[in-house]
């Protein structure tokens, strides 16, 4: 076997490959030997089928199956030889075939690149402090009150929380837009689900009511036709709704799952839960500034067949997500390109910061991971079992330890200042990427 290897770019060789002829026909050969041993024939018992007769019916296709896996196996054989850690399968292109001449093809395929990481001392991340505080926990128990509240139907002027079901059709200059109209629309007053001034236009009317407001679309708004500009919304109010918030009893507690025997042990659990996902929403953030960070100081051209392999896990999950009912190729790869990149980009340079600085998955810290995961279910101790029994899920845990152990390192090394934020900024600011 003959090997040369050729550098076409960053990421892409192309090995040209040299097999003699006598290995392949003897491949070919032995191959129509174990063919003739087994094909039927009209006319011929089986195994007494001529030689000659099995070589004219298959052997082009016996020929061109052996060709395929003697291209396979003599990549990997130069791979191996040549030290080469390629990016996903290559591309085959034969360049002689014939037989009786030796068979030469190229495999073209992308190699992991060289990484030289960028100055994380000019990375900048922003961390949140935040608290929960008694304020906080008051709302968060009135979000879920009215969560499992009922409805009753009120005659006095609406108020903020209040539900009112409208028909509204909007304009701009006289001209009614697209998307600007609904009839039997329920909103919540005082929600944000509208452009500033609708909602607060319709606190004080009454159910039977007409109205007519004035508001103006926020020039950041998604719909570049239509930022900026003044509208007028004609509204007819059906219905006013006022919310019965259940009382804070152990059935109430119980539906979140929190046995409870007072409010005050509630509002604990309550605040519990709160502080954890403050915690996971910090932990978001700063790791979004960080990977942010290293994407901006670091050139990274990636391999496209790990880009593919990371769509293809996306329309998967979106898939799933879809419950089965959208099929995988109903979905464009275009839609999943940038986020595919992202992730691929991210994991090679978490790769290098693990591999330049010797990271490793901390035992003390992947248990406490796996207790903090137990501590959200009711038997802790049957989810810790069931990770010290299943490698695979146990491993899942070290990888995120490991990915913990990266930010750490860049945040040793990267500008980072604190910004004091209301709990509920902070979580929204720790909404993770996709």
């Amino acid at each position: 076997m003959q090997v040369s290897v050729e550098t076409t770019s960053n990421i892409e060789r192309q090995m040209t490959i040299g097999v003699p002829a006598q290995e392949i026909d003897q491949a070919v050969q032995k191959r129509l030997q174990e063919t003739a041993r087994t094909v039927r024939l009209n006319g011929f018992r089986p195994g007494k089928v001529p030689m000659s007769v099995v070589k004219r019916r298959f052997g082009a296709s016996v020929r061109q199956e052996v060709v395929g896996e003697v291209m396979r196996d003599n990549y990997i054989k130069a791979l191996q030889e040549q030290d080469i850690n390629p990016a996903g399968w290559p591309k085959f292109e034969p360049k002689t075939m014939e037989e009786g001449k030796d068979l030469e093809f190229v495999a073209i395929f992308e190699v992991l690149p060289e990484i030289e990481l960028g100055d994380l001392s000019k990375i900048s991340v922003e961390k949140p402090a935040s608290d929960v505080t008694d304020k906080d926990i008051d709302n968060m128990i009135d979000n879920l009150r009215r969560q499992q509240a009922t409805m009753k139907e009120v005659k006095r002027k609406s108020k903020n929380k209040d539900i009112v079901t409208i028909d509204f059709k909007g304009s701009i200059e006289g001209e009614e837009f697209e998307g600007g109209s609904a009839e039997g629309h329920r909103l919540t007053l005082g929600s944000g689900q509208m452009i500033p001034g609708f909602e607060k236009g319709i606190v004080g009317g009454k159910a039977g009511e007409d109205l007519e407001i004035e508001v103006e679309f926020p020039e950041d708004y998604h719909n570049e036709d239509l930022a900026g500009k003044p509208a007028k919304f004609e509204i007819k109010i059906h219905k006013v709704e006022e919310p019965q918030l259940p009382e804070l009893d152990q059935e109430f507690f119980q539906r979140f799952g929190i046995e409870a025997e007072d409010e005050a042990t509630f509002r604990e659990e309550v605040k519990k839960n709160m502080e954890r996902e403050l915690k996971q929403a910090v932990s978001n953030k700063v790791k979004n500034d960080v990977v942010d960070g290293l994407l901006e100081t670091t050139e990274l051209e990636v391999p496209t067949a790990l880009v593919d392999q990371e769509i293809d896990r996306l329309r998967q999950d979106a898939v799933q997500r879809f419950g089965g009912q959208v099929d995988f190729q109903q979905l464009p790869k275009e839609i999943f390109e940038e986020q595919a990149q992202r992730r691929v980009k991210t994991g090679l340079l978490f790769q290098e910061v693990v591999k330049k600085n010797d990271l490793k998955a901390d035992d003390a810290k992947v248990e406490e991971k796996i207790q903090e995961i137990a501590s959200t279910y009711e038997q802790p101790d049957e989810v810790i079992a069931h990770f010290s029994s299943n490698p695979d899920q146990k491993a899942q845990i070290e990888s995120s330890v490991l990915e913990d152990a990266v930010v750490d390192f860049v945040l040793g090394e990267a500008q980072v200042k604190e910004k004091k934020m209301k709990y509920e900024e902070a979580v929204q600011a720790g909404q993770p990427q996709r």
